[in-house]
């Protein structure tokens, strides 16, 4: 996949992921239901590296858990099936990262997945 540029908030156009779901984009899929997408982030941070998308965009997580709950739990069950299939067995950090403060660059909400190593604490970076 190429580099991406940061989609607004407020922009309604196809996202970067929306193309990856409509097999507009290659991406590296690593399991796939009827409502979310798994595939292995571009730009890794740890050693396993998975986005789980759901096929219908919603910009948030908050978004997402108020129109459609069961949306959601489809996701964090999607990236339990990742862990499982990645063998993430000594555990996994599931992250959504919601509004731009938190490092959202694309505004159609996704799951991180991250394991494979023993991960370090996160929050503020170090000045």
């Amino acid at each position: 996949m190429s580099e991406h540029q940061p989609t607004e908030p407020g922009d309604s156009s196809e996202t970067l992921f929306e193309r990856v779901i409509a097999r507009e984009i290659p991406a590296d899929i690593v399991h796939e239901t009827a409502t979310t997408l798994a595939f292995r982030d571009i730009s890794p941070q740890a050693v396993t590296h998975v986005l789980v998308v759901p096929k219908t965009r919603y910009r948030t997580v908050a978004e997402l858990a108020a129109a459609d709950p069961a949306l959601l739990a489809d996701m964090v069950d999607t990236a339990a099936k990742v862990a499982e299939l990645e063998g993430l067995g000594n555990g996994y950090r599931l992250v959504f990262n919601t509004g731009a403060d938190a490092g959202q660059t694309v505004f159609h909400v996704h799951a991180h997945v991250l394991g494979g190593e023993q991960l370090g604490h996160f929050g503020r970076s170090s000045e």
